[in-house]
């Protein structure tokens, strides 16, 4: 009977042990994950450190590592190899998993670690030609030795790390994922920069506009959508002289259009989002050298997207932020010089219908005469199942992404089936060589050296040095187009459609040292209209842009405090154009009791997103629902979707427009006037606030309702942050949403002693389990910046380094 009760006793402890390591559909064996010598609490990390020697193949000197009291990595060798062997390596320390996740959701390979579920996913980044563009950059790499040495000593490193584990010792995710990492190389790392590339390309309005002309005629169309803003701040300052003679530009065809397939959807482009950057002459500055600031705004995650660093050797010593699993310093400074980017919104993304011969797609029309089409053939691997074989026809445009439509995959609406995708970030490029040599760069000629290396995606480059040069150039491959070519989907039969080639490299804009004493940019358009070519029809809106040109004209003796405080400012430059009229047109008499109580405060609102603001929240859903309901009766059907005009053209309208017919909402009887739609978007506002929260009190103040959080990178319950009580708004300079902001806020004084200061939201380690996961957070929330440590020697004495390790060749 005991012996009957010990295995009764057993069976359901034997099925608790086989059900925790038994991997069940897509998710993980938990016994991996929760298993205290192997599993998550193997990968907890002390916060005390002690020195270590670390020997390695393939080192040719020695490196020495300080790290920092915020895990920063200050990184010292005796020649470029060994830096990005070092770089490499300890990036993948602290970022392992990021690297390979990120990599595998470029290359379509997540079937490989998740199963069936990603299958559509990875064929999608396939067919939209990442893999095609990355290896195309690992090609142009054989032009460039010194380059080609980088990338691959930063691969070196990264396997010397992969190589050192042990499984009980990969990162957390890997375990809880249930796989191992791979060998890096230096096409996973161009497969990251076209990640970003694609990041930074938006949404492909093109198959909205078509729709839009189609339903609405030309006129109109070219009435809501104009091809330059109403209201502009440009990058290059008004009324810069061009200082080249352009080259002819292709004249407009007599049928530039293309009708499109209505059911297409896409991804429409979100307004207000975006990054800021400028530099301040020292004319202007307290210490008599340049400021420069920079914070570029991107969906946010845990891990960072940022990786802090300082990297030496002869001939350079750098500080600032890296993208993981790339080299190089992309944002930061030296003793020298400073830069930073934000995005130009080139078009350099375009859709051509393709004409085929016959089923076989072997053959395809263009410039009057049938032509091959190039075969790849995409090899997707599937967790414990088989390997599906995908056929892409390439035109000379680029891959046709979808003949059929695939069914039940989201992203899939985003594409027009029976279209090629003609996109810069497929063509050769030597990106990385960019950051090379700005990382060496002593001076403005340095500067312009290192730009003509730069493709995609097209960034406005700021630059500032110690030689009081300051300067700002919207720089990349910019394709030569006639005007407006691709606002709508192109024919891609006929040959004046294609590109014509690019932009002159050195008549890419540019302005150094203007009279007004400072540069700046935030994703609004880069010039006025006497800039002889195309770049594209629409750019961020000008509030940000604005709010930032005009505190920097009147600012005098400016420290990093100025730029910091500037970097969070949170007035809506937007509220202050709409919201005198939006109260104006509401009728006092003809609210209740809690809409009253709401119309006072939002009317003596003071314009700031800031955190505690019950006025900022009323008026953001306020306004977007005017918005909405301006619009979306004539610019919503089922099978041809559109997208909305502009904030910009909104605004116009609201303010100049009283009359306009699009005030009246044609899906009811009677006729609607623009006092109509903003009082009833007042009256939905209130309700809305009070079904979420009840009664006005605090829990209207607007950082409860922004909810503002940095989630993991693959969604992991649990390795996100917790909820941000901060300020911030699509339309303020801290363009700070739910979960999309600045990813980096830096600030760095030149002089004598340049000294960096700056924060990313999170922490250098890439471990849940580890205090340096995200340690900066409440820094970044607050709205101050650290100052970089940033060291001349390896053996510098100072207070903030907790750690040295060292790399000796084995």
């Amino acid at each position: 009977m005991k012996v009957l009760k010990a295995i009764l006793a057993l069976v359901p402890a034997i099925g608790i042990i086989a059900l925790f390591n038994t991997k069940m559909g897509s998710i993980p064996p938990a016994g991996k994950f929760l298993d205290p010598f192997h599993g998550f609490w193997h990968n907890a990390e002390s916060k005390n450190h002690v020195d270590d020697v670390i020997q390695l193949k393939g080192l040719k000197g020695k490196v020495q590592v300080a790290l920092d009291d915020h895990m920063i990595p200050h990184v010292f060798a005796e020649n470029d190899y060994d830096l990005y062997f070092a770089q490499g390596y300890i990036t993948a320390r602290h970022r392992l998993w990021q690297m390979d996740f990120q990599t595998r959701y470029a290359s379509g390979r997540l079937s490989e670690v998740i199963g069936e579920k990603a299958i559509e996913l990875d064929r999608y980044q396939r067919r939209m030609g990442m893999v095609y563009g990355a290896e195309n950059m690992v090609k142009e790499l054989e032009k460039y030795p010194i380059i080609k040495r980088m990338t691959e000593a930063y691969a070196d490193g990264v396997n010397a790390y992969i190589q050192s584990l042990r499984p009980q010792d990969y990162p957390i995710e890997f375990k809880i994922l249930d796989y191992k990492p791979e060998k890096w190389s230096p096409l996973n790392t161009a497969l990251l920069l076209k990640l970003m590339s694609a990041t930074l390309a938006g949404g492909s309005d093109e198959f909205y506009m078509s729709n839009a002309l189609r339903k609405f005629g030309k006129d109109t169309i070219e009435n809501l959508f104009p091809d330059f803003p109403f209201k502009n701040d440009p990058i290059i300052p008004e009324g810069t002289k061009w200082n080249f003679k352009p080259v002819p530009v292709p004249a407009v065809p007599a049928t530039e259009y293309q009708a499109v397939n209505p059911s297409v959807f896409t991804n429409k482009k979100e307004e207000g989002i975006g990054s800021n950057n400028w530099a301040v002459s020292g004319t202007k500055t307290v210490n008599g050298y340049p400021l420069l600031a920079n914070d570029p705004h991107l969906e946010l995650s845990l891990p960072s997207i940022w990786y802090q660093i300082q990297m030496a050797a002869p001939g350079i010593n750098a500080c600032g932020v890296s993208i993981p699993g790339a080299p190089g310093v992309i944002i930061g400074f030296n003793q020298k010089v400073a830069w930073g980017v934000t995005n130009v919104n080139a078009d350099v993304l375009d859709f051509y219908s393709i004409k085929f011969k016959d089923s076989s797609c072997k053959e395809y029309w263009y410039n009057n005469q049938w032509n091959k089409t190039d075969i790849r053939i995409e090899e997707i691997r599937i967790r414990n199942n088989n390997t599906i074989r995908d056929t892409v026809y390439y035109t000379h445009h680029g891959p046709v992404v979808y003949l059929n439509k695939p069914k039940n995959f989201t992203k899939a609406r985003n594409i027009p089936q029976g279209y090629a995708l003609r996109w810069i970030a497929h063509d050769p490029s030597v990106d990385v060589a960019t950051f090379y040599y700005l990382n060496r760069a002593n001076n403005y000629a340095d500067y312009r050296k290192a730009l003509a290396y730069y493709t995609a995606p097209a960034q406005n480059f700021v630059f500032a040095s110690i030689d009081n040069d300051i300067a700002i150039s919207p720089n990349g491959y910019i394709p030569l187009k006639w005007h407006a070519q691709g606002k709508y989907l192109l024919d891609g039969t006929k040959i004046e459609n294609d590109w014509h080639g690019r932009i002159p490299a050195t008549q890419n804009p540019i302005v150094r040292n203007p009279p007004q004493g400072f540069v700046s940019s935030a994703n609004q358009p880069s010039t006025d209209k006497s800039y002889p070519y195309y770049i594209n029809w629409e750019f961020s809106g000008y509030e940000r842009a604005h709010r930032i040109n005009t505190r920097l004209a009147v600012m005098q003796r400016a420290t990093v405090d100025s730029m910091r405080n500037l970097q969070n400012d949170n007035y809506s430059v937007h509220a202050e154009n709409v919201l005198p009229l939006m109260i104006k047109l509401i009728d006092i008499n003809r609210l209740n009791a809690s809409e009253r109580r709401a119309y006072n405060i939002v009317k003596k609102w003071n314009k700031y997103f800031n955190s505690k603001e019950i006025g900022a929240s009323i008026f953001e859903i306020w306004q977007k629902d005017i918005y909405n309901r301006i619009w979306s009766d004539d610019f919503t059907e089922s099978d041809a979707p559109m997208r909305f005009p502009s904030r910009d053209r909104t605004v116009h309208l609201l303010l100049e427009e009283e009359n306009s017919r699009w005030f009246d909402d044609i899906r009811t009887p009677e006729k609607g006037n623009r006092s109509d739609i903003v009082e009833a978007a007042f009256k939905f506002t209130v309700d809305s606030l009070e079904r979420r929260f009840g009664p006005i009190s605090k829990e209207w103040q607007w950082a409860n309702v922004k909810q503002s959080h940095v989630p993991h990178l693959a969604k992991i319950a649990g390795f996100g942050s917790s909820i941000l009580l901060n300020g911030g708004s699509k339309t303020s300079v801290n363009a700070l949403s739910e979960s999309h902001g600045p990813s980096w806020r830096m600030v760095v004084e030149l002089g004598k002693e340049t000294k960096g200061f700056g924060v990313f939201p999170g922490g250098q380690s890439g471990n849940p389990g580890s205090f340096y996961y995200d340690d900066m957070i409440d820094t970044w929330t607050n709205g101050r910046l650290s100052q970089l440590l940033f060291l001349k020697s390896a053996n510098q004495n100072t207070k903030r380094i907790i750690q040295h390790i060292t790399l000796e060749k084995k």
